[in-house]
């Protein structure tokens, strides 16, 4: 889409450590009339995928926009030094952490009850947050994983994570952090291919649960999936069966999870479906 006019602030929120950078898109051809609140996915950033896209057509519906970096993000970076930092050191403390200093930030901006959209992983810790903040207006969430203790084994049974190696790495990943070597570096067989020992046995302790949370979530949702994407793993329609109010599942055909060459097509799905949920018009 041809983006409208926007004025757009690089923001640094500070978090005692490396701040989480990202961007605030602010609508400058009508007044601002609410906020989203963006969440990546696993060693993502605010920069690509729909963090990227999502914002210029949130800002065509007078939503203001905040897309930033959870301190783990990628995979391995550094922040003025040489000490790593990333994804492969991320814990879910921390992202919960981030997720709530961003919404901090947003308020203090005067935007107190932002929708919330969440990727992934982002959208996992996206329903966490929702249930944390009933007051929220709306969810969406796009291919958000199941979570909670079962995550890694269902990655790894699918060749990502640890594949094949689970039990193996999991003996590695314990060695290390009973040694104080928590923050070594072991190699993935599959995607997100490196992970500190502390980093992997955190996550095997497991993300927030969706379904277990979808009872807290009362505001309307949509959840979209790729109409391949496994269904244990991307459970879209139990969690609508579950959730405390309405949810709408879209599944897309032909699309893989990141959304590749579809990001006109899901910001005018998002933003439709925003602009009913909200009571708002859209350009046509």
């Amino acid at each position: 889409m041809a983006a409208g006019p926007m004025r757009l602030e690089l923001v640094a929120i500070p978090t005692g450590e490396e701040p989480l950078h990202g961007l605030y898109y602010e609508p400058t051809a009508a007044p601002v009339d609410g906020a989203a609140l963006i969440f990546h996915g696993n060693q993502s950033n605010f920069y690509v995928g729909p963090p990227a896209f999502l914002p210029p057509h949130l800002a065509e519906m007078g939503l203001a926009c905040l897309a930033f970096n959870r301190r783990g993000h990628d995979v391995v970076a550094t922040y003025r030094g040489r000490d790593p930092v990333g994804g492969a050191f991320q814990t879910t403390a921390q992202a919960i952490e981030d997720n709530e200093l961003a919404g901090r930030h947003l308020r203090q901006r005067g935007h107190p009850t932002p929708v919330v959209i969440g990727h992934s992983n982002g959208g996992t810790l996206a329903v966490r947050y929702v249930a944390d903040h009933p007051e929220t207006p709306a969810l969406v969430l796009l291919s958000a994983h199941c979570g909670g203790g079962r995550v890694h084994r269902k990655i790894s049974q699918l060749g990502l994570f640890a594949g094949a190696r689970l039990q193996e790495l999991t003996e590695r990943a314990r060695e290390l952090v009973a040694a104080g070597r928590g923050r070594e570096l072991m190699l993935l067989p599959g995607w997100w291919h490196v992970i500190s020992a502390e980093s992997f046995l955190d996550y095997l302790a497991g993300p927030p649960d969706l379904l277990e949370l979808a009872p807290s979530v009362r505001c309307p949702v949509l959840f979209l999936r790729g109409a391949d994407e496994d269904r244990e793993l991307y459970p879209a329609d139990a969690f609508a069966r579950r959730a405390g109010g309405p949810c709408q599942v879209i599944d897309l055909e032909g699309c893989d999870h990141w959304y590749n060459g579809r990001d006109e097509e899901v910001g005018r799905l998002v933003t439709r479906w925003l602009s009913g949920v909200l009571r708002r018009e859209i350009p046509a």
